[in-house]
């Protein structure tokens, strides 16, 4: 992680202060409940509440000594809290401070994760309701094919981003995880309801069966979905980057007052946010093979997943929660040009319309393989002239076709280059995005 593609909120997350404060509620919350169940004194818990504190310097200093962050960190707080501490860490394993640590970050890095899609989304439909009924031309394969809106286009964009939000939820509910079990998952030397205590106190679920560790499928899913969401990311900054060509110029980023292009060009306008949201999006998703890698750790557990999960917990989630509002900074200030649309709509004389044209004849009774060899014949020639076309070129073709001609009248075939048509379920179709 670089502070250029960080926001503050989702980085203090990940500061050592943060983290440590978590493992010192940890190790609070289960002396707290280990009080309550009479194995350790009262006393020693409320004295750990109101004396335990850390220092980083301090923890970082004894860990070059004694190679271990835990233990570092539990000699940082003795020094502060004083005998008591000697009941702190009773019963617990390193991993129970440090997986239940890892999901508290992860459930609140889910939380701001959710609230920059939920930004995405509201700019899409605000933008999509805007230009509902914006004609522009649809494209497969990067080439024209028939009309759509640009609302449609971002109504699409919408529906998945729909469905990254539950996805986001739904790896929140796994990932929020916690396991104060011991050293292999056995309960041996501490109560299962002091994981329930601790669970409930900081709004996970206990896991059911852990061995030294939360399994890692868990993590494997939570990353999974941070690079779908990711891709959807790259998916929508691809389209705005392809509308953005300046034989396009659908649409555009904004351009601020002052703003450069080049160091070379000064006429120069590029797409640079949504280049970088490219970028972003495969360092996100880079996280993912490596969280697939961590579930087969060896036996009840090895170390191998830590040095992964040091790095992509942090990065994973900064690079996407930056990337989310980067983009709905995007989305709101898109500048989109409906008359470069109507442009390129027209630029091939009416091609878009060959289909309705080719039904049309086999609703005048042609075969399907005849009626797309004619259409095909007059459409490859109008493809083939020069531009620029005139907006009739397809049926001027058409109208000379006396096989054509022969099969349909002046009325039908004019009805078939009426553009309207393609519009008409537009309101149906958002119905069913926006409900």
């Amino acid at each position: 992680m670089i502070p250029r593609y960080a926001r503050p909120e989702m980085t203090a997350i990940w500061e050592p202060e943060s983290r440590y404060g978590v493992w010192l509620e940890i190790e609070t919350l289960a002396m707290e409940a280990m009080a309550e169940l009479g194995t350790i004194p009262k006393s020693a818990a409320a004295e750990y509440r109101a004396k335990g504190k850390f220092d980083v310097a301090r923890i970082d200093e004894i860990e070059r000594e004694v190679k271990h962050d835990v233990i570092a960190f539990l000699t940082s707080v003795a020094e502060h809290v004083g005998p008591e501490s000697r009941f702190a860490h009773q019963g617990m394993t390193s991993s129970d401070v440090l997986d239940t640590c890892l999901a508290v970050q992860l459930a609140r890095a889910s939380d701001l994760l959710i609230t920059g899609c939920e930004r995405v989304m509201a700019a899409l439909k605000k933008r999509a309701v805007e230009f509902k009924m914006t004609p522009t031309i649809g494209r497969s394969h990067g080439i024209h094919a028939e009309p759509t809106t640009f609302g449609l286009k971002l109504a699409g964009h919408y529906a998945e981003f729909a469905r990254n939000l539950a996805r986001l939820k739904a790896a929140r509910a796994e990932i929020a995880t916690c396991a104060i079990s011991g050293a292999v998952g056995t309960f041996a030397q501490i109560d299962p309801r002091v994981e329930a205590y601790v669970a409930a106190k900081l709004g996970l679920t206990v896991e059911p069966v852990s061995t030294q560790v939360i399994p890692r499928d868990r993590h494997a899913a939570f990353f999974a979905a941070l690079g779908v969401v990711a891709a959807g990311v790259e998916r929508l900054a691809t389209e705005i980057r392809h509308l953005q060509r300046t034989e396009v110029l659908e649409a555009e980023e904004y351009f601020e007052p002052g703003q450069k292009g080049s160091s070379a060009m000064p006429h120069k306008r590029n797409p640079v946010l949504t280049e970088n949201l490219c970028g972003l999006a495969r360092l996100v998703r880079s996280a993912v093979i490596p969280a697939m890698e961590n579930v087969a750790l060896w036996h009840e557990r090895d170390i191998s997943h830590s040095s992964v999960e040091r790095g992509i917990g942090p990065d994973a989630t900064i690079h996407l929660d930056f990337a989310l509002h980067r983009l709905a900074g995007v989305i709101e200030k898109l500048v989109v040009y409906p008359e470069n649309m109507a442009r390129n709509l027209a630029l091939l004389g009416g091609l878009h319309n060959s289909q309705r044209v080719m039904l049309a004849l086999t609703q005048a009774g042609v075969t399907r393989e005849d009626a797309y060899r004619l259409v095909q014949r007059n459409a490859m020639a109008v493809w083939q002239s020069p531009p620029p076309r005139a907006d009739t070129a397809l049926i001027d073709k058409l109208r000379a076709d006396k096989d054509i001609t022969a099969k349909l009248d002046a009325k039908t075939l004019e009805a078939c280059f009426d553009d309207a048509h393609h519009f008409a379920r537009v309101d149906e179709i958002f119905a069913r995005v926006f409900n």
